[in-house]
């Protein structure tokens, strides 16, 4: 399935229509409701402002936590408003409304001139959005003429707000999702090589769909964090209380060898950093992987894996990197995501980072401005990688 030829917000003739577009505008905030991340909000501007200057007036929606299908105040959507008022320097309508499509902000969206933008209440406070129920599809449809998905973080969803409503309007993509297909889509199915592929994260099971889809495209694929030692495992090391998926032996076993068949370079760890405990303060020392203590965990990779991992980077032409080596979060065991990072960071090819916590790191290392593509979706980057359809993208019209 190529999604490389949905109709995008430019294939539209937007000018004099009321708007409806779907965004991610899922932010983290503290207890007092202040927004601590707003990179989400500032991905979506370009579509708005494209809309803005081609005379569109603007209908958003968005959910936010997980209010289950209720009105719950901590999960308004008011300080968005704000926010985005903020970055446009433009004042935003906010429709404060339990029931998300009342008649008052039918009212609202009605009266709605060229030029002004209304968003709409979370749209998780009905219990018919998860379930992606066509009622209240039709009723966020009413509202707009033309429906725009550029939520890229919901697109492996089918709710009601991003595959629903395109049954009801005629749908593009914005250009947030525009930029993540043409990316990720473009690296899965005409990539410039060599094209790497490097893993991570705690377990092999979160990964599977990923790892046997990547076998099939890349020449190389390195494998780092908790998962790599069921890797190791399988391959007879000894990896002493390093994190292992003993039902997954057998998988591991049959993707090198399916890696093998391919001619696929699978490259695991040939150092790590162990310690006997699982905390930041652990005493900790560097080992070859034929060499784990029994009594320790494996935590990060060892610097000749670094240097490994990071030769192969540099000599690749396009590099796509999901989940971290090692205990990112201490930072004794950060070293390896660090290392990984900074090695992307000097490439001089196109470098893909597929969210979650590999877009965290590269955010707080400053490399943020030097990766060709950082995705705004963890799980929709991570359906995306192996190959799923992503049904918000799906519904949408084609060119």
């Amino acid at each position: 399935m190529s999604l490389l030829n949905k109709k995008t917000v430019k294939d539209i003739y937007v000018n004099g229509k009321k708007v409806l577009v779907r965004c991610d505008f899922n932010v983290p905030m503290d207890a007092e409701g202040n927004i601590t991340d707003d990179i989400r909000i500032r991905s979506v501007l370009p579509t708005l402002e494209y809309l803005l200057d081609n005379g569109a007036a603007i209908i958003l929606m968005s959910h936010l936590g997980r209010p289950k299908g209720e009105p719950k105040p901590e999960f308004t959507l008011a300080p968005v408003a704000k926010r985005l008022g903020e970055l446009l320097n433009k004042d935003i309508i906010f429709a404060d409304d339990d029931n998300v499509v009342s008649e008052k902000t039918k009212n609202l969206a009605k009266d709605l001139n060229p030029g002004e933008i209304l968003l709409l209440q979370n749209v998780r406070y009905r219990k018919e959005e998860e379930k992606n129920e066509s009622g209240f599809s039709k009723e966020l449809a009413s509202l707009a003429d033309i429906y725009v998905n550029d939520a890229f973080g919901t697109s492996h969803r089918a709710h009601s707000s991003t595959t629903g409503v395109a049954e009801f309007l005629p749908s593009a993509m914005g250009f947030l999702i525009e930029k993540e297909v043409n990316f990720i889509g473009g690296a899965l199915e005409n990539p410039a090589r060599p094209l790497v592929a490097i893993l991570g994260g705690a377990k092999v099971s979160d990964k599977i769909g990923v790892i046997e889809n990547l076998i099939d495209k890349v020449d190389t694929l390195l494998i780092g964090g908790g998962m790599a030692y069921t890797f190791l495992k399988a391959q007879g090391y000894e990896i002493g209380n390093s994190l292992l998926e003993e039902d997954k032996i057998q998988l591991a076993l049959d993707l090198l060898e399916k890696a093998k068949e391919k001619n696929v370079e699978l490259l695991l760890p040939v150092d790590v950093v162990a310690a006997k405990e699982f905390k930041e303060d652990a005493e900790h020392t560097t080992v070859d992987i034929d060499n784990i203590p029994s009594d320790t965990m494996g935590l990060d990779i060892g610097p000749k894996t670094i240097e490994l991992f990071a030769s192969k980077i540099e000599s690749a032409e396009t590099v796509i990197w999901n989940g971290p080596m090692g205990v990112f979060e201490m930072p004794a065991f950060a070293v390896g995501t660090k290392e990984v990072a900074r090695a992307l960071s000097q490439n001089e090819g196109t470098t893909i980072i597929g969210g979650g916590d590999s877009a965290a790191a590269v955010e707080q290392l400053g490399f943020a401005d030097k990766m060709s593509h950082i995705s705004t979706g963890g799980g929709a980057s991570l359906e995306f990688l192996e190959g799923k359809v992503l049904p918000g993208i799906d519904a949408l019209e084609n060119k």
